[in-house]
């Protein structure tokens, strides 16, 4: 990209702020009956489907097909910790 370009692309963003609503819209609903697709074998279940496994120092939710780890949820002092790298892309109903 030339500097013309990146300037006019600086000039449209934004920071996450800007999306305050929309991330708490989406993280304050039933997820359970949600669909995930696993990243490592491509099929599609309800997140309520997943094989949970919660006796460690986290939660671990599992792809029920292969097993694959599609998400972790870990509670610190500090936090929560959410790595979703093992979902592709995550399918919510909207809520009428």
């Amino acid at each position: 990209m030339d500097s013309v370009t990146d300037d006019a692309n600086r000039e449209l963003m934004l920071d996450g702020n800007a999306v305050a609503g929309e991330l708490r819209a989406l993280f304050a609903v039933e997820v359970t009956t949600g669909e995930g697709e696993c990243a490592s074998c491509g099929r599609t279940h309800p997140m309520g489907a997943l094989l949970a496994f919660t006796q460690g120092p986290g939660i671990v939710l599992r792809c029920p097909s292969c097993e694959a780890v599609m998400l972790k949820i870990t509670r610190t002092p500090r936090g929560v910790y959410f790595d979703a790298h093992g979902i592709a892309v995550m399918r919510i109903a909207s809520q009428a």
